[in-house]
């Protein structure tokens, strides 16, 4: 079976991303992990909200008061 090849790490990104994006120190953005500088990255990323008409049904199908943990 052929080995895929493996794309390297993008070390210059990260630097560049953690020291002047982030604006962290060396030190700091060496004790990350790649799962954490990869976290960070995807934060940056804009997230979805809720429309008007999904947050309705929601609210609709999950009123307050009704639910198992009411304490009112």
């Amino acid at each position: 079976m052929k080995r895929q090849p493996v794309e390297p790490f993008p070390w210059d990104d990260v630097l560049e991303f953690g020291l002047m994006t982030l604006r962290l120190a060396p030190r700091d953005l060496w004790l990350l992990t790649p799962r954490e500088i990869a976290l960070c990255v995807d934060t940056r990323q804009p997230k979805q909200f809720l429309s008007r008409d999904k947050l309705t049904m929601l609210m609709n199908l999950f009123p307050d008061g009704g639910g198992f943990d009411d304490r009112s």
